[in-house]
């Protein structure tokens, strides 16, 4: 029988709800929020609630004292430097803030306080670099594909999009420069670039365009090619664009009749109107991932889909669960003593342990999060 841990989660979002819940089976569990109406989510659930502001070190360093492993689930702008600070107190963490940050700038600091600290550990980057992890063990790998998105179901008028997750972390996506590797060479493109169009059962034709989604496999594995697009209805990279163009991601301050203002304040509170998530508002969370390389001798293709749907029985999101449990898996290879070495830790390095990565598969399918995958021989 298992030994509940105490596990500690930072942040009470979508996808940090379905942290708690999920672990809150097996663990103790602590979400700490400034959110009151949080309580109202978690009534009748194991979990408790501490409202609290996890940026402030010294409150920080009173949440997390005797956790075992802690969850940093915020948003990525504050991501990093919570990180650094768990660190710092010497806890295990699997964190979930896509950060901008380089995340190995913390190696030596985790070393020294002798703790694993998995990052970028979502369904992607997370689960993306796990699938790659798994078969960059296994074959000589040439090419890294990933299309990834989190879609409603009713497409609407004009942006067709609901942010399943921090809005702000979604502007970031269309602003921050998109680093891809080609012929063996790191190069780095603007957002929303490439464009290309994608068929998928059951949905229809998607758009895919760069965003800077390969975060640590930059530094830790060695393909040729690699690339990560963020998959949206037809037509939405190009209202984006247009903002961004025009200036209306702008952090920079202007004058407006004597006023400074940065356009992205305004520009976020008119966007997150179009762009909330209704509660129980249905949506989708699609993933495709194409590897190719060389395998005994034959050239070969590794296809990778996931398609998961709102889940109307637990009211939990698409996004909130791939995500979600994606971590909640590693956090139990974490709690169980299956990922051990202190350091920074990316999810590829899990996913090359093949026993860690059936363990993740096997999670996700029993929460219903289904990975199809096929293999093809080109010569």
């Amino acid at each position: 029988m298992r030994t509940a841990r105490r596990t500690v989660v930072l942040g009470f979002g979508r996808v940090g709800k379905a942290i708690a819940l999920d672990l809150s089976g097996q663990h103790e569990v602590t979400v700490v929020d400034m959110d009151r109406s949080a309580a109202e989510q978690l009534k009748g659930a194991p979990v408790k609630l501490i409202n609290e502001d996890a940026t402030k070190p010294a409150a920080l360093a009173k949440l997390v004292g005797d956790a075992d492993l802690v969850i940093n689930a915020l948003p990525g702008h504050i991501g990093f430097g919570v990180l650094k600070s768990i660190i710092q107190l010497g806890r295990a963490v699997v964190d979930i803030s896509f950060f901008a940050e380089d995340p190995f700038e913390l190696g030596g600091l985790a070393r020294e306080s002798g703790v694993p600290a998995v990052v970028h550990c979502g369904v992607a980057p997370g689960l993306s670099n796990i699938i790659l992890g798994s078969r960059y063990r296994q074959m000589q790998v040439d090419s890294f594909a990933c299309y990834v998105g989190g879609l409603p179901r009713v497409r609407r008028w004009p942006y067709q999009y609901k942010a399943p997750f921090s809005p702000v972390d979604v502007i970031e996506e269309y602003t921050r420069p998109a680093r891809i590797v080609e012929h063996g060479q790191v190069v780095v493109k603007p957002a929303l670039s490439d464009l290309e169009y994608l068929e998928f059962d059951d949905i229809g034709t998607l758009e895919a365009f760069n965003t800077d989604g390969l975060t640590t496999l930059l530094q830790t594995v060695r393909v040729p090619n690699m690339k990560e697009k963020t998959l949206r209805y037809p037509g939405h990279s190009e209202y984006i664009r247009v903002l961004r163009e025009t200036g209306f991601f702008s952090s920079e301050p202007m004058d407006v009749n004597g006023k400074s203002i940065a356009p992205i304040k305004v520009t976020s509170r008119l966007l997150f109107r179009h762009w909330d998530l209704s509660e129980g508002e249905e949506e989708y969370t699609l993933m495709r991932i194409v590897i190719e390389g060389s395998e005994d001798e034959r050239a070969v293709r590794y296809t990778y889909d996931l398609l998961d749907r709102f889940d109307s029985v637990t009211g939990l999101s698409s996004m909130a669960r791939t995500t979600g449990y994606t971590c909640t898996a590693v956090a139990n290879l974490v709690l169980e003593g299956r990922v051990t070495d202190a350091g920074i830790v990316p999810p590829e390095l899990i996913g090359m342990d093949e026993s860690n990565f059936a363990y993740i598969v096997d999670y996700l399918e029993r929460r219903n999060v289904g990975l199809d995958s096929s293999r093809e021989v080109l010569s």
